[in-house]
């Protein structure tokens, strides 16, 4: 018999979204001075334009980038990109988990593009090699309803006639990002940082900038996926001039954890606490015979949201495991996504701490014994 553990996890916070805010977190931290004051007044443009600059320092992205803030989370940012730039080329869309079928439904039903569709089963890549990057091509840079991830951006050629279009709402501040192969890279707050809903981040490379300026699409665009003015990019949208009216409290909330990063050392300090963290559950996984990965190549899976299956071990057990974790006050909220295969899902990125990750082996052990014993 498995013995109850006697420590619960600091913060028991493994949701894959929102996810754990950082270490010390308090919202008596936060600044607010912006509260209460326009977004358009001085002081708000100056704390949108920190959050950009601050962006742009932790992630290393280049001068020839442009970074905004934007509505309706990584999903705003994704479906922004989509409507005001697909159309001009074909278009390949890669779909390996739920959120890339979702850009698919897009690109099809809504759209109407007819595009070539690569596809794979959850824990798998779709076949890299067979894209034809004369099209403009999606993809999620990390599978979160999978976790599955692409190992790295050589698949994507220097020179290519197509845009790339990445969703790496769960793979930014956590896995390295090719500029160079990103054309169009979106994401959101609360996920890596775990910082709050509402707000997605939408970056702009230089060949992203010329579609926009060049090529006007076929239907309609309502006011918040207006990115261009009589012809020229609206600059003032990337120097923390929203489209619309941001939540103040979330922007310092995001504030409040890039400056935790920069404190820490910044994104190869961040990577090296997701890294630690999926190896401790990984180690926990290689010695429990009850469990495996979904993404069974190591290569090419997260190291934020680790998905894991239980083989033989039928649906309703695996939530009664959920949920009396949840009841422990253990872990909270992770239950695989609801159409991805049955099992657990982790969230393993920089904000959770390593030692909250090792005290919940224990329990996941205790959980398992006590749902299969009944």
């Amino acid at each position: 018999m498995t013995n109850k553990p006697t420590a619960l996890p600091a913060r028991p916070h493994f949701s894959s979204g929102p996810c754990a805010k950082r270490p010390g977190w308090t919202p008596q931290q936060l600044a607010t001075e912006s509260l209460g004051r326009s977004h358009r007044s001085k002081l708000g443009k100056a704390r949108l334009q920190h959050a950009i600059t601050l962006t742009r320092e932790i992630l290393g992205v280049p001068d020839t980038h442009r970074i905004a803030i934007v509505p309706a989370s990584d999903t705003g940012a994704y479906e922004m990109a989509m409507w005001t730039m697909l159309g001009a080329r074909p278009v390949t869309a890669l779909a390996w988990e739920s959120f890339g079928e979702g850009w698919v439904t897009d690109a099809v039903k809504q759209l109407k593009l007819n595009p070539t569709v690569i596809t794979a089963p959850y824990g798998e890549l779709p076949d890299l090699a067979a894209i034809d990057f004369g099209h403009d091509v999606l993809f999620t840079a990390n599978g979160t309803t999978s976790g599955v991830r692409v190992p790295d951006y050589d698949w994507v050629p220097e020179a290519r006639e197509g845009l790339t279009f990445a969703d790496a709402t769960s793979a930014v501040f956590a896995q390295p990002v090719d500029w160079a192969k990103c054309d169009v890279l979106t994401y959101s707050w609360q996920k890596v940082l775990g910082g709050e809903g509402g707000h997605g981040m939408l970056i702009l490379g230089p060949r992203a900038v010329e579609r926009l300026e060049s090529y006007t699409s076929a239907w309609p665009l309502p006011k918040i996926f207006r990115l261009v003015a009589k012809g020229k990019l609206t600059e003032g949208v990337f120097a923390g001039e929203t489209i619309n009216t941001p939540s103040m409290l979330a922007v310092e909330d995001y504030i409040d954890a890039l400056e935790w990063a920069q404190s820490i050392g910044g994104l190869t300090a961040l990577m090296a606490r997701a890294d630690a963290n999926a190896a401790a559950l990984d180690a926990w996984v290689r010695r429990t015979p009850w469990v495996e990965h979904l993404a069974k190549n190591a290569a090419s899976r997260s190291n934020t949201s680790v998905c894991l299956v239980l083989p033989g071990l039928a649906e309703d057990k695996v939530k009664a495991i959920v949920s009396l974790l949840e009841k422990e006050k253990a872990a909270y909220d992770i239950g695989a996504y609801r159409d991805a295969p049955p099992g657990l899902r982790i969230w393993c990125g920089a904000t959770v701490d390593t030692a909250d990750v090792l005290a919940l082996t224990g329990w996941l052990d205790w959980a398992y014994a006590q749902v299969t014993a009944a």
